[in-house]
């Protein structure tokens, strides 16, 4: 077995994202009638009389290569974290494996799910998972005994503070694939869930692979699911509210399948047969972030690629473009190529966008001419026109097919954003000696972006090349760095982003550490003035059905 360890991230400066039993279940009794009961949403429960305490005693932590420091960290500045107690009232089973994922939350969509590590747990352990997570991130827990033999499912939204998470197994796993999970913020992480705190507190089971959130628990022996340290079980489940409302919610929905033809191959296969299985030891702490880092290749979905076979490693732009087809911005083409010199067109780009920002609008949407409901890109062309992203051709000609210039994706990326420069223009461009072909009406947001960090050239950082035309590699580049300046992904070091070495600002010179905090302390909102920041409700997301750079049919 193969523990997986990935160094991606090397050349990224490191970033934490802000970023996170039954007795006998009768078999007559069906899912669909146990969603005929009321569902409770964030339902106050009183636990001071139980204490919920997860686990008394305090063991010396075993140290390994997956693990952190286990030393108590002050609730206060502390990022969003869990901590996980696997239970089983009925005390036939002794361990447990639990393969644990997430689904971060992007804007108003979730980015597919991520393999986090399968851990072998004793009955009653607990183990903290730390870093890399942020509120409303989604953990997806799959249960499996130690024959590898699958016995249950949930999930859990990782709230604003620590959150200790338990789950209860059926008294026979194998036979009855049930499980009761109960969990609530644990700021003062002492493994209980704070007195006044909401106690979210419901069942899942899954049959035919299929799970279901179930409404309520009166369709079986609910006490076979008491721990005598957690309350009672409510006649209602208590759910968060997104598990119950809106796009993604989960209760009474049939269709969930737990293990989807389009997740990552690790997610599918026996635990221990890609990755090697953790074994927890008391009070463990995992860093999520790493986690994350070690297993980017293989817990890519299958939709997605983490490698193309025409971006060699040494390709000036391949960290751009794996992060941003990590963050699900960027897809290739069905032969498994990226194609990193072909061209931009304005569709193309459209895609792009869709995905890389949120879907703020600025403006109204109009009909264009040229681009029909059944164009490929039509929802991408017609939300990122209300966004403020790219003007008509001519009249309302929208020209989908026109290859764009590098001032056109510069001049596009800076009109939205806002930015403004500081200083005196001319001052500013002086670093690209092929600054006189600038067009006067967009020097001055040429500049802005070059201030930003956000132009990058290749081969020569010194020449802008306004007119020739993008590539693909080009636009990913340069649309990384629009993001990396908002302070919403984390810095990419290339010799070819102009301002990582120094440029010009108020007769001056502003180097990156300088430009970064620029951008940390700018204000947010569009129409901020020489401030001119990204705006605060704008994000990297997922969740479109538009590839950015495909062509119609896949072509």
């Amino acid at each position: 077995m193969k523990y997986i360890n990935q160094s991606y991230f090397a050349q990224i400066s490191k970033f934490v994202l802000a970023v996170t039993s039954v007795a006998i279940f009768s078999p007559i009794a069906s899912a669909s009638a146990a969603l005929g009961f009321p569902t409770t949403v964030a339902q106050i429960s009183d636990n001071s009389s139980t204490g919920q305490q997860l686990l008394a005693d305090k063991k010396v932590e075993r140290r390994s290569h997956t693990q952190v420091s286990s030393s108590k960290v002050s609730a206060k500045g502390r990022k969003t974290g869990f901590s996980l107690a696997i239970w089983q009232p009925a005390n036939n089973f002794s361990e447990v494996i639990a393969r644990i994922s997430v689904k971060s939350k992007s804007d108003k969509n979730y980015l597919q799910e991520r393999f986090l590590g399968d851990y072998k747990y004793k009955i009653k352990q607990k183990a903290k998972f730390v870093k890399g997570l942020k509120a409303s991130d989604r953990i997806v827990v799959r249960l499996y005994d130690t024959q590898n033999r699958f016995i249950g499912y949930t999930e859990f939204e990782c709230l604003s503070a620590n959150t200790t998470v338990n789950l209860i197994l059926s008294a026979k796993p194998n036979e009855y694939q049930v499980v009761r999970t109960v969990y609530g913020v644990d700021a003062d992480q002492d493994g209980t869930i704070d007195a006044g705190k909401t106690t979210y507190d419901y069942f899942t089971q899954v049959r035919n692979q299929r799970v279901i959130f179930l409404s309520s628990s009166q369709t079986f022996q609910g006490n076979q699911f008491q721990v005598e340290s957690l309350s009672p079980i409510s006649a209602s489940s208590v759910y968060p509210l997104s598990f119950t409302q809106g796009e993604f919610a989960l209760v009474r929905q049939s269709f969930l399948n737990v293990f989807s033809s389009d997740l990552a191959e690790v997610l599918q296969a026996n635990p221990g047969s890609l990755v090697q299985v953790t074994e927890v030891s008391d009070n463990s702490s995992y860093d999520i972030s790493q986690m994350l880092k070690n297993y980017r290749k293989i817990s890519m979905s299958r939709s997605l690629q983490a490698g193309f076979s025409d971006v060699s490693v040494n390709h000036w732009a391949k960290s751009f473009i794996t992060k941003l087809t990590a963050m699900e911005i960027l897809e290739g083409f069905p032969d498994g190529t990226f194609r990193p010199d072909a061209p931009i067109t304005r569709a193309q780009f459209a895609a792009m966008l869709r995905k890389a920002f949120a879907k703020g609008k600025t403006r109204q949407a109009i009909a264009f001419k040229d681009v029909s409901t059944q164009n490929w890109a039509y929802n991408a062309i017609s939300e990122v026109y209300q966004m403020g992203f790219l003007n008509p051709v001519v009249d309302k000609d929208f020209n989908p097919s026109q290859k764009l210039s590098r001032l056109d994706i510069l001049v596009a990326l800076a009109q939205r954003l806002n930015y403004q420069a500081s200083g005196y223009t001319d001052t500013i461009l002086s670093v690209y000696s092929d600054a006189n072909t600038i067009p006067r009406e967009y020097r001055s947001l040429i500049a802005a972006l070059t201030q930003r960090g956000i132009v990058v050239n290749y081969p020569n950082v010194n020449l802008l090349n306004a007119e020739q035309i993008a590539t693909r590699s080009e636009v990913s580049a340069l649309l990384y760095q629009a993001l990396s300046s908002t302070g919403k992904v984390a810095n990419i070091s290339s010799e070819y982003v102009v301002g990582q070495q120094q440029v010009a600002v108020d007769g001056q010179t502003e180097t990156s550490a300088q430009r970064m905090k620029l951008r940390r302390h700018c204000n947010q909102g569009i129409g901020n003035g020489a401030e001119g920041c990204y705006p605060s409700n704008s994000h990297p997301h997922g969740g479109s059905n538009d590839e950015g750079g495909r062509t119609p049919g896949n072509r």
